[in-house]
């Protein structure tokens, strides 16, 4: 064979093995891009499971406005694959300022494509996961129990519970059926109160806090909406409160409560005149305001998270802590403004706690 035949099939014998890495190439990247896509497909808000969400209570604003928020279309990134699906009218049956309420928002959420349910049983045979929304305090605590029993999380809306006694029985029946639950004024997750509790002012040694302060006769003074502003106050100040003194006139009160280390957080709360929220937060580095209401958004985002993960946002400790505050504010003004404890006060809602809990759990 000639140098110029010999060369032909060289280049010939090169082609082939060339052509066959190219083809061995092209089936790798194929089988690569086909198992990227299916992971990327089940990776896919569309390839996951839906959390259906349940209401029980149509009698807050609260209710459209989360379900707007959880159904919007497109769905908002951060809370996708959770869906109001039914809902629960009752709710408060005795304030009136609540269930008068109730037929207006049942329109508005059975308006949305939200299935209206005659009985919470119903409810929790059609959901994952429940937003007890009631406006009322009051029937919390029999309500939470039939959703604990069903093993679904819950977010319970402000106020937990109408005194500190069912609060705590709330958390210990959570703890008891082990399922996940949490509370939360929106006010916790505003801007600014964030941004203090991420340390922007480094060591939080003190603060004040206010918003309005309209009470419910049946709840506990500041449950019923200063409840807010003491959020924001928690949120800033952290758990360590030893100890509240409280001071009033029919149109505000002043109080004020002793931390361990002598830090010091006061809360204002406003029932005549110019109402807002807000507030300042006094550390170590700086002084910052804790600026005004964010809006809910923010708060559902944390409640979409907490159904996905089912992890707890907040401490249960900080929350029943921050309700024995206000627990603890009603009582100084039943004893004309003398300093209460919050030992003081949790140890009398543990025992009536116990009483509440008798033969439920």
């Amino acid at each position: 064979m000639n140098t110029k035949h010999t060369s032909i099939y060289r280049y010939i014998r090169q082609s082939v093995v060339a052509l066959r890495v190219i083809t061995l190439c092209a089936v790798t990247l194929a089988i690569a891009s086909a198992a990227t896509g299916q992971e990327a497909a089940e990776d896919s808000p569309s390839a996951q499971t839906t959390l259906r969400i349940g209401v029980i209570g149509l009698d807050t604003s609260h209710v459209p406005a989360f379900t707007k928020s959880f159904n919007a279309e497109p769905a908002n990134p951060e809370m996708q694959n959770c869906r109001v699906v039914a809902a629960y009218p009752y709710g408060s049956r005795t304030i009136e300022s609540s269930y008068s309420r109730i037929p207006k928002y049942t329109e508005q959420m059975r308006s949305m494509g939200i299935e209206i349910v005659d009985s919470i049983d119903q409810l929790l045979d059609r959901v994952d996961c429940v937003l007890l929304e009631t406006n009322d305090g009051k029937p919390h605590l029999q309500q939470a129990l039939q959703v604990f029993k069903a093993g679904k999380p819950v977010f319970i809306d402000k106020p937990v519970a109408s005194n500190l006694a069912e609060v705590v029985a709330i958390y210990r029946a959570a703890a008891h059926y082990d399922v996940p639950m949490f509370s939360s004024s929106s006010l916790r997750y505003s801007e600014g109160a964030q941004a203090i509790r991420d340390g922007k002012v480094g060591a939080v040694l003190g603060c004040n806090a206010y918003s309005p302060a309209s009470t419910e006769p049946s709840h506990t003074d500041l449950f019923w909406y200063g409840i807010h502003g003491v959020e924001s106050l928690y949120t800033c100040m952290g758990t360590g409160c030893q100890s509240v003194r409280q001071t009033a006139t029919d149109g505000r009160e002043v109080v004020v409560g002793v931390w361990s280390g002598g830090r010091i957080g006061t809360y204002h709360g406003l029932r005549e005149g110019k109402t807002g929220y807000g507030g300042t937060a006094f550390g170590e580095k700086g002084i910052a305001p804790i600026g005004d209401y964010g809006g809910y958004r923010p708060l559902v985002v944390q409640i979409a998270k907490f159904f996905r993960t089912r992890e707890l946002p907040i401490d249960p400790q900080e929350t029943i802590e921050l309700y024995a505050f206000m627990e603890a504010a009603a009582e100084s003004r039943k004893r004309d403004g003398q300093t209460v404890t919050i030992a003081e006060v949790i140890k009398a809602a543990e025992q009536a706690a116990d009483e509440l809990l008798a033969g439920q759990l």
